[in-house]
């Protein structure tokens, strides 16, 4: 029979498995305190009555700039960047994607997009029809993704394109 000792201490054991919120993005956002929204509120109504004419103004002056921003961006979706070099290859299975935003690896139902800030170093290898990228983050972390080509000159046009993609968004 184990017997314990009163004096022995057993610190609780916390993680994953007795507490999702251990870790950070298993679960929702902590809610503000119900005090802290009823201060805001209040302080929003106080503006509003003391100072009508420059909530008005205020209130004018940002629809006029989410105005702007609206056609803005309707302009950009609009007419993208035809010049802009992208390169896509993709088989049966997946596909690598390196475009403006960043290089997106593919694999069945699985999708990983990688953003240039976020990058420190893109290589790639070709080995018989089957291209190899691999993406490096700052962490010494590296994700690296293949797709197989239908014949040795789309592989040397995808590895052309490539390049191309590299040379303009990657910083060195």
């Amino acid at each position: 029979m184990e017997q314990r000792m009163e004096n022995e201490k057993v610190t609780p054991v916390t993680g994953a498995g007795f507490d999702p919120a251990h870790i950070p993005g298993l679960t929702a956002p902590a809610r503000q305190p119900e005090a802290e929204v009823t201060d805001a509120e209040e302080t929003q109504e106080e503006v509003t009555t003391t100072q009508p004419e420059e909530a008005e103004a205020q209130a004018e002056a940002e629809a006029e700039v989410e105005a702007e921003a609206d056609d803005t961006a309707d302009q950009d979706t609009d007419a993208p960047d035809t010049d802009a070099p992208v390169m896509e290859a993709e088989d049966r299975r997946g596909s690598i994607t390196v475009d403006a935003t960043g290089v997106r690896f593919t694999l069945d139902d699985q999708e990983a997009d990688f953003t240039w800030d976020e990058i420190s170093a893109v290589e790639y290898g070709t080995v018989r029809k089957r291209l190899t990228v691999t993406v490096h983050m700052p962490n010494s972390r590296w994700f690296p993704n293949d797709v197989e080509a239908p014949g040795k000159a789309r592989l040397a046009e995808w590895t052309d394109q490539l390049d191309k993609a590299l040379d303009a968004y990657f910083e060195e």
